[in-house]
């Protein structure tokens, strides 16, 4: 029900009153979003999938026919506007997103956009206004941002030890992000726009605050590098307090997917990622071994917390609202990233400059 159903004339009581199952579009099936139309289909209650979009046709079709009663509309945009579509995913490559959010603003309509909300800075600033503007008006919030991490429940738990202060003040967050392989033309700037952007979001929620400033350091590279690019990287994060976190970032570790973050308090220290599954110990004639299983994917690694976060995006969605990282998170990730990768090929320490916060409902 939006705003303007309610100012022609809907009664404010049944204004109030959330759909029975919400209506969701999926923009882009590929990995992604097709993880989450099945996810909607199967795992999510309050939702279903009414409509798919992908630059692929067949593959559209393919996803749709999966779901009884799911159409595919092939322009993005005329998705978003359907009058039986309630609330939208975005899933589409990063270069579209600024369009699709903007168009899910224009109509009202919920959305739940994958990282990156938009390729930069300056155009994730615009849909930060857009819906600052949109606010204002209805005292609505329509965008969620998919940083996934912060539904894990690893992560929601040290960011709750941390609020209680049981292990002091944090001082230092080491992160590590190790992939076992990425495609041939990852390169040292998308490690920064596609990996550590993870570890931008964690800082700001872990430690709520902005990240001032950004340092990558090129350790020696990989034999498993592409030519011409670093890999590992070390990312150093200032925080506004002073605190800093670093973060080692290596994609083509070839073991699996690993990742981890250490809080290092005054009082004690906190780490979460170390397992998955059984941890075993055992001896024998070189000495005690110990061995555990780690994740071959994010899909394995953060999968429950893809489930919570869509899950607690609908609630809220039917509600009127969202649950989740805004606009300007997915802004304030946008800035760091263009001061990571301006540090990359600067080999300095680059300011990360915020603008100011708008207005609006928060």
């Amino acid at each position: 029900m939006t705003t303007a159903e309610t100012a022609s004339g809907v009664l404010p009581e049944l204004a109030d009153v959330p759909p029975a199952e919400l209506r969701v579009a999926v923009l882009g099936v590929g990995m992604m979003g097709a993880d989450h139309v099945a996810r909607l289909h199967s795992r999510i209650s309050g939702a279903r999938v009414v409509v798919v979009s992908d630059a692929f046709a067949e593959k559209a079709q393919q996803v749709a026919a999966e779901v009884p009663g799911c159409r595919v509309i092939p322009d993005p945009l005329t998705a978003i506007a359907d009058p039986e579509v309630d609330a939208v995913v975005i899933a589409t490559p990063g270069q579209f997103h600024q369009e699709q959010v903007l168009a899910c603003i224009e109509h009202g309509k919920p959305v739940l956009c994958e990282k990156p909300l938009t390729m930069d800075a300056e155009s994730s600033l615009a849909v930060v206004r857009a819906e600052d503007a949109y606010a204002a008006r209805t005292a609505r919030r329509l965008v969620q941002v998919g940083f996934m991490r912060r539904f894990d429940p690893e992560y929601a738990q040290l960011r709750a030890l941390i609020e209680s202060r049981e292990i002091g003040d944090p001082l230092v967050v080491h992160c590590v992000h190790r992939n076992a392989a990425v495609h041939p033309d990852f390169s040292s700037a998308m490690m920064i726009t596609d990996s550590v952007v993870h570890e931008v979001d964690v800082a700001r929620f872990l430690l709520d605050e902005e990240i001032a400033a950004v340092t990558v350091l090129r350790p020696k590279a990989s034999r498993h590098a592409q030519a011409g690019q670093s890999d590992p990287l070390l990312v150093i994060f200032e925080m506004d307090s002073g605190r800093i976190v670093d973060v080692e970032c290596f994609v083509r570790t070839g073991v699996a997917y690993e990742v981890r973050t250490e809080v290092v308090a005054e009082d004690g220290s906190a780490m979460i990622g170390l397992d998955l599954g059984l941890v075993r110990q055992t001896g024998g004639p070189s000495g005690a071994t110990r061995s555990t299983a780690i994740a071959p994917g994010f899909r394995e690694r953060f999968g429950r917390a893809y489930d919570i976060e869509v899950q607690r995006w609908v609630d809220a969605a039917r509600r009127g609202t969202i649950d989740g990282p805004g606009v300007w998170d997915g802004y304030a990730a946008a800035a760091v990233c263009t001061a990571g990768v301006e540090a990359l090929r600067s080999g300095r320490r680059t300011e990360v400059g915020l603008a100011e916060r708008g207005g609006g409902p928060p």
